[in-house]
């Protein structure tokens, strides 16, 4: 007897789903590691820029002696190409104290973002709801 199968051609309904559901579990695990990646790239224009104008800040004042000189008043505006974050400096009464705050650019996924940084290198942020006493770059609330 010579009895040939039939080649089977597509995939089953059964299999289908099967496939679908691994994409499924794949992707509800992917997409907020990614969503939290992505803030955390966007967070990292605000901690480069301010710990750059501090650098300035402090170069300033070794120049002028104090921070309320007209060029140190300069660095404090925003920086040009800033995208996610605008940059202030308030100075306080002394001209020898000043705070530099990033803060987040609303519609750009990271609202209420914020960072800041004082003349002593003291640091504050909030990063995605958590808040600390450094500059937060995890969703986990780690330093």
């Amino acid at each position: 007897m010579n009895i040939q199968k039939a080649a089977q051609k597509g995939f089953t309904l059964v299999e289908l789903m099967i496939v679908v559901a691994i994409i499924g579990i794949l992707a509800s695990i992917v997409v907020p590691s990614y969503t939290e990646y992505v803030m955390r790239g966007k967070a990292a224009e605000a901690t480069a820029t301010i710990a750059d104008l501090k650098n300035r800040m402090e170069q300033c004042f070794q120049d002028n002696k104090d921070y309320t000189h007209a060029n140190c008043a300069a660095i404090c505006a925003t920086p040009a190409g800033s995208k996610y974050f605008t940059y202030s400096c308030t100075p306080a009464s002394t001209a020898t104290t000043y705070t530099l705050a990033a803060a987040a650019v609303g519609g750009q996924g990271i609202d209420g973002f914020s960072f800041t940084i004082d003349q002593d290198g003291n640091k504050t942020s909030n990063f995605n709801g958590n808040t600390g006493n450094c500059w937060l770059t995890k969703k986990t609330g780690a330093c």
